[in-house]
């Protein structure tokens, strides 16, 4: 009897253990950064390219880059150096488009709420006013859109379309307009309307701020990237001659081009810390 009163005390104390709170399981720091190429690359509208082509992209380019300046200068370190310059460049690129795609959803959002209030107004259904997107809405949206109705069409899962159409946008707007429609699917009501309404002048609102404020910023930042790049395209001119460059093959030399690499990375840091206007983050995944 005793025996079995361990038993069964032991076996309570393990269930009570087992339904304790767990950490989710971390995931590998590989897969993390591979999500957030991915994410990356959505987000820039660059579609058929995959983090690892990105990945490989940039380290040909950084490889061919180091070896024509090594024939051209005939010093390792400024090889090294331009090499990597060269493969940051591919990751820049799409930054920069991802910059401007989200500068473009952000001017098209009020007109794309407009057209869904316009056809909730006329009758249609919300899978229906979101399917018409893909057609008549604005041409930054329409291939996401067009997604959404082919897979409703093929699903009927309205909640499950929607979260494959956050994913296709990757865009924080986007995510704001596709729970509130979730949660006016859900609850129902007779203030769709209204509620996009109100979004869209909120979204319209938002959007002339910030393009003033990007406005004002934008020559300033263009004109701290020229200087920042001035002393390095010297430098590039300079190596195609060897003789010009040879003082950089020198313990001394090469603490110069380290110094600099290090002055140069740690300007531009600052600079696009201090230019940086608030990021809306995506929150509503």
């Amino acid at each position: 009897m005793g025996a079995l009163l361990g038993l069964l005390f032991g076996l309570g104390g393990l269930l009570v253990w087992r339904s304790g709170h767990r950490a989710p399981p971390r995931r590998p720091r590989d897969h993390r950064l591979r999500e957030r190429l991915r994410e990356l690359l959505v987000q820039a509208g660059v579609e058929g390219v995959s983090p690892g082509q990105l990945v490989s992209v940039s380290a040909v380019l950084g490889v061919l880059t180091a070896v024509l300046v090594l024939l051209g200068s005939r010093v390792p370190l400024i090889a090294l150096l331009f090499g990597v310059f060269a493969a940051s460049a591919p990751l820049l690129l799409v930054r920069r488009r991802r910059a401007q795609r989200t500068a473009e959803l952000r001017d098209v959002w009020p007109e794309a709420v407009d057209n869904l209030a316009s056809g909730v107004r006329a009758g249609l259904s919300l899978p229906e006013a979101l399917t018409q997107l893909g057609v008549r809405g604005p041409d930054q949206l329409r291939s996401a859109f067009r997604r959404f109705g082919e897979d409703y069409r093929a699903t009927g899962r309205f909640g499950e379309s929607l979260d494959r159409l956050k994913a296709n946008l990757s865009d924080p707007v986007g995510d704001r307009v596709v729970e509130a429609l979730r949660m006016a699917r859900e609850v129902g009501g007779t203030d769709l309307g209204r509620l996009l309404r109100t979004l869209s002048g909120f979204l319209r609102e938002d959007a002339r701020t910030r393009a003033e404020l990007e406005t004002r910023q934008g020559w300033t930042v263009n004109a701290a990237r020229l200087a920042l790049c001035a002393p390095w395209v010297l430098l590039l001119l300079l190596s195609s001659t060897p003789s010009a460059v040879a003082a950089y093959n020198t313990p001394a030399g090469s603490v110069v081009l380290l110094a600099g690499g290090g002055v140069s990375l740690l300007a531009y840091r600052v600079m696009m810390r201090v230019a940086r206007l608030p990021v809306e983050r995506r929150v509503l995944r």
